[in-house]
């Protein structure tokens, strides 16, 4: 595995149970599971449940994969999330028409069509806050570093009393503790490559290895 996979992904995976907060369900589904490969879990009122195809996914769940795990979640019937190897995301406080809070641990790509009406979410990381209401964008190891790009729309980054806006075709690396990096152009190798990753492209086809259903 390559050394910013272990050492970015699973730092950010292992200091996400830190910033958990204690969430019961609320019993009401707000997405479900589309397809999954590899290891996974799913941890919902402290029981680890089994992450399958089809499952439904409620307020306060924590989905994650393993050294062979990818995912792709679909909440609320029009937002899909990509979950990289060796990631968890938690849907906490988390209401499907509005918005909210999850947080992340790991790889992913966030997915919301151009013509829904706006989230106020906070997407919440071992390297800061992404502040999103409407975007496709990827999280995740990048050239040697911990990085968002955003593809399509726009959002914020905030850390160290630091908040930077990236538009589409923008990106910046995340680090501990640390404001966020200067926000420049990526390159086209670098978006395949982050995208390719979690099994998608930049244009939001799957790749012949994305997540199967099994």
């Amino acid at each position: 595995m390559p050394f910013i996979t272990r050492r970015h992904v699973l730092a950010a995976a292992a200091t996400l149970p830190l910033l958990r907060m204690a969430h019961a369900s609320t019993g009401a589904e707000i997405g479900e599971v589309l397809s999954v490969t590899g290891d996974r879990m799913l941890e919902r009122d402290a029981q680890e449940l089994a992450l399958e195809t089809g499952a439904g996914l409620m307020n306060g769940d924590t989905a994650s994969t393993g050294e062979d795990g990818l995912a792709l979640l679909y909440l609320n019937r029009d937002t899909r999330i990509n979950l990289g190897i060796n990631s968890r995301i938690e849907l906490s406080n988390f209401l499907s028409e509005v918005g909210g809070v999850i947080h992340v641990g790991g790889a992913m790509i966030f997915d919301r069509p151009d013509d829904m009406p706006p989230l106020d979410l906070r997407v919440v990381t071992a390297f800061g806050e992404i502040g999103v209401r409407g975007t496709r964008f990827f999280v995740g190891p990048s050239a040697d570093d911990y990085a968002v790009f955003v593809q399509r729309g726009s959002l914020t980054v905030s850390n160290a009393d630091v908040t930077r806006t990236l538009n589409a075709g923008e990106g910046c690396v995340l680090q501990d503790g640390a404001a966020p990096g200067v926000v420049t152009q990526w390159s086209s190798p670098r978006i395949d490559a982050a995208f390719a990753s979690l099994g998608a492209t930049p244009t939001g086809e799957p790749l012949d290895e994305a997540p199967g259903n099994e």
